[in-house]
C-alpha cells in the first residue's frame, strides 16, 4: 500500500494539481477562485470545494477555502497549508491563529469535516489521555502537526 502526505503552504499549480490527484477531480478555474467537484453515486453525495487564495478578508489578505454540501457550508479562513494524504484519498486545510488549529478535511468520496479551535498541543500529545470526543480531533489533525514550526 503506498502511504504518502505531502504538506503545502502556497497554492499554486503544482499544488493544486497534487490536490486533484489525490481528489481524483479536475481542478476548474473560475475567476479569482479554483473549484473542485466531487461525487459518490453509490452514497448519493455530492460536494464542491473552493479554494480562494490571497483575496482580501476584512483588513487583511489571506487564502479562504470554502465546502458546498448538500446539508452544509463550511469555510475556512486564513488557511495556512494543507496536507494531502494518497492513503487516506484526503486533503487536511488548516488555519493557525494564536495556537489554536481549524482544519477542513475533504475526502475523495465527497465526505468532509471540520475540526474548529482545536487546541496544538493535542495533536503531539497522548491520544489516550483524551477523552474520545476529544481524541477524534487531534488523531484527525495530526497528519498537520508538520506544517508548523515548532515553539
Amino acid at each position: 500500500m503506498k502511504s504518502k502526505t505531502e504538506k503545502f503552504y502556497t497554492f499554486n499549480k503544482n499544488s493544486l494539481s497534487v490536490i486533484s490527484k489525490v481528489l481524483k477531480t479536475k481542478l476548474k478555474k473560475i475567476g479569482n477562485f479554483y473549484r473542485y467537484e466531487l461525487r459518490n453515486e453509490k452514497e448519493k453525495r455530492k460536494l464542491a470545494l473552493e479554494i480562494y487564495p490571497d483575496i482580501l478578508i476584512g483588513d487583511k489578505i489571506g487564502t479562504m477555502v470554502s465546502v458546498y454540501a448538500l446539508n452544509s457550508f463550511l469555510q475556512l479562513h486564513f488557511c495556512t497549508g494543507f496536507a494531502v494524504s494518497e492513503e487516506l484519498n484526503e486533503v487536511t486545510f488548516i488555519g493557525d491563529m494564536n495556537g489554536k488549529l481549524s482544519g477542513l478535511i475533504v475526502e475523495r468520496e465527497a465526505g468532509c469535516s471540520l475540526y474548529a479551535n482545536v487546541d496544538r498541543k493535542i495533536l503531539s500529545g497522548d491520544f489516550t489521555r483524551l477523552a474520545p470526543e476529544v481524541m477524534m480531533s487531534g488523531i484527525a489533525l495530526s497528519l498537520t502537526e508538520s506544517l508548523f514550526p515548532e515553539k
